[in-house]
């Protein structure tokens, strides 16, 4: 984690005031290698705020938006500044002679995972909150399977993935988390109170093997499914992971958008991982919104294991712009790995490939969720 704590300075972590001009040209970052994997607290993926104790000045759901924290100096409501992220009251002690709140007192918000799986890191951004963000944050992760009511979750059993921990203001927080295990929630505490802008749980999606099985023929690439992006050439303009989410792109930036290539002789291209061995039967490929800037080609390759050979599963195609593209395979190409090339740059905004588990690649995932499971 990148905050420390002066014990004799209790405001050691605070941001200066805001000065004017660009909020952020003081905000505080760090390196977190994490934040390349999936973002399992997505909305786009079906996550949700589901409970917070204490929401005064400005709503839990913020945790969750998709773009950063916005900060307008003139806005003010009949609660007081209004603030992009979820912030409590003050809280007090028991009377006039404790008025501080005890040691143990914090507030709470659940965060329901869009993707259940294992986590591997966390931001705690408290971008905007200077001198009103929590002293010290903590972060439990629980397992429950189903639709559980707030009520069932506050009684579920919980484990600690950061123990209560000194945050900076107006910073991204990072945490590093060492667990294999598989979580479907999160609960993020403020010790005492105070204002978070946006949580970010990032890790790899482990779905149920029993639910795709049943589905029967599934997009074996899709995150909410286990597929995850590995490396790609270039990721200027967005994350290539976008590629793999659910859904229809909305907008122009929703997929993966390089810049401009000039080398000849060059390509672009970006390599993804299924949740375990698959049979793919068809594949589809979406340049929705991208108009001027789709890529001109695409060719799909494939692989099975990571030592195994590459071998063509789309040949060199001409894309049109914003259009979807659909690809009958004269035969199933079972691999664990495919490559999208792009000639010579430009955009892919979705990518799906049709077909089913093998019994190999089921018996995998099998193993692998019951290992994080226990």
């Amino acid at each position: 984690m990148t905050g420390t704590e002066d014990t004799q300075d209790p405001h050691a972590n605070d941001a200066a005031p805001y000065g004017g001009g660009d909020p952020y040209a003081d905000y505080r970052t760090g390196d977190f290698p994490f934040t390349e994997l999936v973002d399992l607290a997505d909305r786009r993926l079906g996550a949700g705020v589901v409970a917070a104790n204490d929401e005064f000045f400005a709503e839990r759901e913020n945790l969750l938006v998709r773009e950063r924290a916005v900060f307008d100096p003139e806005h003010f409501g009949h609660k007081g500044k209004i603030m992009d992220g979820w912030e409590t009251r003050r809280r007090r002690g028991t009377d006039a002679g404790n008025v501080f709140p005890a040691p143990e007192d914090h507030d709470w918000a659940i965060v329901r995972l869009g993707a259940p799986g294992v986590i591997r890191g966390l931001i705690v951004d408290t971008a905007h909150f200077r001198g009103n963000y929590p002293q010290r944050v903590s972060v439990q992760a629980t397992a429950v399977e189903g639709t559980p009511s707030p009520g069932e979750l506050l009684d579920a059993k919980w484990e600690e993935l950061v123990p209560p921990t000194p945050v900076r203001g107006h910073a991204a927080n990072g945490f590093t988390i060492d667990s294999d295990r598989r979580w479907t929630h999160v609960r993020l505490c403020q010790h005492p109170d105070g204002g978070v802008a946006r949580l970010r749980v990032h890790g790899e999606v482990l779905p149920d093997p029993e639910w795709l099985a049943l589905l029967g023929t599934i997009d074996l690439l899709s995150v909410l499914n286990g597929g995850s992006y590995e490396d790609a050439s270039d990721k200027f303009y967005s994350s290539p992971t976008q590629i793999i989410l659910p859904g229809t792109s909305r907008k122009m930036d929703d997929g993966w958008e390089n810049r401009r290539r000039r080398v000849r002789g060059t390509h672009d291209w970006v390599r993804f991982r299924l949740p375990a061995q698959g049979a793919v039967r068809a594949v589809e490929i979406d340049t929705a919104y991208l108009k001027g800037n789709s890529a001109g080609w695409i060719a799909l390759q494939g692989r099975n294991g990571e030592s195994g050979e590459w071998f063509e599963i789309v040949p060199r195609t001409r894309l049109q712009p914003d259009t979807l593209h659909r690809f009958r395979l004269p035969a199933q190409a079972v691999v664990t790995h495919v490559r999208l090339d792009a000639f010579p740059d430009g955009g892919v905004a979705r990518m799906r490939l049709h077909g089913s588990l093998t019994e190999e690649g089921a018996a995998d995932l099998r193993a692998r969720f019951d290992r994080a499971s226990r």
